[in-house]
């Protein structure tokens, strides 16, 4: 088991890439085996849970040529019946989308993972396809999944909650339905990824206002694609540019999609001015490069409208308000509570080892600011963006902070502790 122990006192001074885009490495992996021809894929993540999408798709029988870590040559050509489970182990984009794939084939499948992703709701995808005719045993609204062949037909659902990846299995679904399918984003829009890919593929998809229709398809192009920096794993590095005393970072090739940059309004009503320059377009996506410098933040509310776009960045944010002058309130964020853990709960209770005050709601949370945190023996709880959090307060600790079950942090950030370090951090990885 991984510990990192970080010790601060240096700014953070450097530039940087960061590692390629997890939402987009899952799509471009999946999409790209069920295509016509062969895929290639540079700024692949090799993260834990691309891994798995990874290995899943080559049980499904599709040819996968690994040039170098990021590099990949997907064979393409469609799936095939696997011989044994599907095992996405904690990743639940993976395991969610793959259900919309495997749908509509012609065989009959197997989805599984940890202990953890067993816990997490699988009905919010599971329910819906079942609207599609598909076929598919869930264990206690949870996984192991079993999906067995059926004819998928085309349906109009509207979504209550916004969430991109029941969207994108449902329109993944739709490829193989025998009547177009129509996703009403009535709650507001999520993550636009999946859309995006399919377009640059040739499917016929047209999205006007909160609807989206796709039609059944099988003929998609190949991808040939660049895969920009994730912007979810730079905000770590956003936050602890901007809390660091005297820190300066530049990070190079960052996803700057308007569906996932919520917390950069956030931390514009906080005072934080983040400059994104070189804007441009990699593989249909907008990318810029992101300049951080040391500056003094103010507390904010975060309104429920603006949960969606900013879903993987209340771990961070909560670091950040502890240093925030004031009261930060986020509310209608229940979702957080079942991500890979109850992020509310795990982050509360180790950021009050560090001494921070935090109140908890049963759909968010308020944090008071500023407050001197105190290093201290912290814990993971197996989340990668709660590891990432805990880290970045212990730069701003007094003492040294010490994370345990750090080793998930590389289930989306590889490198993390090497990316610290040549900012100039001092720590200690252990395994």
């Amino acid at each position: 088991m991984a510990t990192l122990t970080i010790r601060p006192g240096n700014p953070l001074r450097g530039t940087t890439s960061i590692p390629g885009d997890k939402s987009l490495s899952h799509r471009a992996l999946m999409l790209g085996a069920i295509a016509k021809g062969e895929t290639q894929i540079r700024g692949w993540l090799p993260a834990g849970d691309t891994l798995a999408t990874l290995d899943s798709v080559q049980r499904l029988g599709v040819r996968v040529t690994q040039h170098d870590a990021t590099t990949l040559t997907v064979g393409g050509g469609g799936f095939h019946a696997p011989e044994k489970p599907l095992d996405f182990v904690n990743a639940g984009t993976g395991i969610r989308l793959m259900a919309g794939l495997v749908a509509g084939q012609d065989f009959e499948s197997v989805l599984d993972g940890s202990a953890q992703l067993r816990r997490r709701p699988m009905r919010r995808i599971t329910d819906p396809l079942r609207q599609m005719n598909a076929n598919i045993t869930d264990t206690n609204g949870c996984a192991p999944l079993t999906i067995r062949p059926s004819q998928l037909k085309g349906i109009h659902y509207e979504q209550k909650v916004a969430s991109a990846q029941v969207k994108s299995a449902l329109l993944l679904a739709g490829l193989y339905a025998n009547s177009p399918t129509v996703v009403v984003e009535s709650a507001g829009p999520g993550r636009d990824h999946t859309e995006r890919m399919l377009k640059v593929m040739g499917v016929p998809l047209t999205v006007e206002g909160e609807y989206i229709t796709i039609m059944p398809f099988t003929d998609l192009s190949p991808l040939d694609l660049t895969i920009p920096g994730d912007f979810s794993s730079a905000a770590f590095l956003i936050v602890a540019g901007t809390l660091v005393h005297d820190s300066k970072i530049l990070l190079t090739g960052v996803n700057t999609n308007d569906r996932r940059t919520g917390l950069l309004e956030v931390l514009e009503r906080m005072q934080v001015d983040v400059k994104l320059q070189n804007h441009r377009f990699e593989g249909g996506e907008p990318v810029a490069d992101i300049l951080i410098t040391t500056q003094e933040t103010t507390a904010t509310t975060v309104h429920g409208s603006e949960v969606v776009r900013m879903i993987d960045e209340f771990p961070i944010l909560m670091v950040l308000a502890t240093q925030s002058a004031g009261e930060t309130r986020v509310r209608e964020a229940k979702e957080l509570r079942v991500k890979e853990t109850d992020r509310i709960a795990v982050m509360a209770g180790e950021l009050r080892k560090m001494g921070a005050d935090i109140i908890e709601y049963p759909d968010g949370f308020a944090v008071k600011g500023p407050q001197q945190l105190k290093g201290a023996v912290v814990d993971s709880h197996d989340d990668h963006r709660v590891g990432m959090s805990l880290a970045v307060a212990g730069l701003v600790a007094d003492g040294e902070t010490i994370i345990e079950d750090a080793g998930c942090i590389h289930d989306s950030f590889p490198g993390f502790e090497t990316v610290l370090e040549q900012l100039g951090v001092e720590l200690e990885w252990e395994t």
